[in-house]
């Protein structure tokens, strides 16, 4: 009898352990579009604070809340003339955090929409993203 109870138990905490897990992150990119930065956070500690573009005027670049969808090391904008957006890690439909050639507008508003990254720096994200996993990386985009 107290055998099939320590089960029960375990079973409960694992279930709730499992369910909680599944709300946190270990890896947060928030994306901050009125001072054109991005932080990363591992563990709730900031580990990087970089220079971003985002989207220039007549462009968005969504607000909220996502898991990264999927990860190309190279990417071809179909969409803007085949643009080479280097370690791009998608997170809601076409829009994705990526590495730019366009350095010197770092800092400003300046894509179609999607987040550049300095090249170098998008590359440690995406190699960050890769190691903790989409599942377990948040990525936030706020004004």
């Amino acid at each position: 009898m107290m055998k099939s109870v320590f089960l029960v138990v375990s079973f409960v905490a694992m279930l709730f352990g499992g369910a909680t897990q599944s709300f946190s992150a270990s890896l947060v990119a928030k994306i901050d579009v009125s001072s054109q930065t991005m932080t990363v956070s591992k563990q709730g500690r900031v580990i990087h604070v970089w220079k971003v573009s985002t989207a220039r005027k007549g462009y968005v670049t969504p607000r909220g809340s996502w898991r990264p969808k999927r990860m190309h090391r190279m990417w071809y904008s179909r969409k803007y003339d085949m643009s080479p957006m280097p370690y791009s890690v998608f997170y809601h439909g076409g829009y994705a955090i990526h590495g730019t050639g366009a350095v010197s507008r770092l800092g400003t508003p300046a894509s179609h929409g999607c987040v550049r990254l300095h090249t170098a720096n998008a590359a440690k994200f995406y190699s960050l993203v890769k190691q903790y996993g989409p599942g377990n990386t948040r990525i936030v985009v706020t004004n």
